[in-house]
């Protein structure tokens, strides 16, 4: 029997909420210790031998220590895999190298581009007091956003309901998240994009979302 692995992390963390959504579409049983900010933790000695960078997520597997979330999603899949051949994993993070490559892409896209690029959106609207908001800083985050959303919008206009094709794979789970902080803030200008809005609704019906990643933002 496998052990249960143990998730480092708060829940309004959305690379915690990626682990535990992709732990929730594997049926994989978690344990989720609180740290970060105000739980604090990540500059202890036991938490900096298991991950010397002091961030979160941080997952625990038995001898297995992971961190960097597309990492842990990858791993999750690929020791559920080991034991279930018809599983959910094979779907998730399909075996064939060009459908594997496809899925990777966006992984690596939401850690170098999409995520930089809303991060003083996020922060500046929802962990940022009003009077000390930077305007200017959020509405060209927010423009550079709404720029990369289209993108994926015209990916999605030429492929299936998900965003590689037919199949719900990693690569949505890593856009799931940031997705919900874009339709969560209040921006102004923000594009009407009907195909990303679409797939963006399919995905929140997931009961993983609904669970990890539809509470409010914080």
């Amino acid at each position: 029997m496998q052990d249960t692995p143990r998730v480092w992390g708060r829940v309004n963390s959305v690379n915690v909420q990626k682990v535990l959504w992709c732990c929730d579409e594997l049926g994989v049983p978690f344990e989720r210790i609180d740290a970060g900010l105000q739980f604090g933790k990540l500059d202890t000695p036991e938490f900096r031998a298991l991950n010397p960078n002091g961030r979160i997520p941080t997952l625990v597997d038995g001898d297995v220590v992971m961190w960097e979330s597309n990492a842990i999603m990858r791993y999750l899949a690929l020791r559920q895999a080991e034991t279930d051949t018809q599983g959910p994993s094979r779907s998730l993070y399909p075996q064939a190298a060009a459908a594997r490559a496809r899925v990777e892409r966006w992984l690596d896209w939401v850690l170098s581009t999409l995520g930089p690029a809303e991060r003083a959106m996020f922060h500046g609207m929802i962990r940022t007091a009003p009077e000390k908001r930077d305007m200017a800083a959020i509405q060209a985050s927010a423009k550079a956003s709404g720029d990369l959303w289209r993108l994926l919008d015209d990916h999605l206009a030429q492929g299936g309901p998900f965003v590689e094709g037919d199949t719900f794979t990693l690569a949505d789970i890593a856009l799931g998240g940031y997705a919900r902080r874009w339709y969560g803030v209040e921006v102004e200008g923000r594009p009407d994009l009907q195909h990303l809005s679409a797939w963006y609704g399919r995905v929140a019906e997931r009961p993983g979302f609904a669970r990890h990643v539809a509470p409010p933002l914080t």
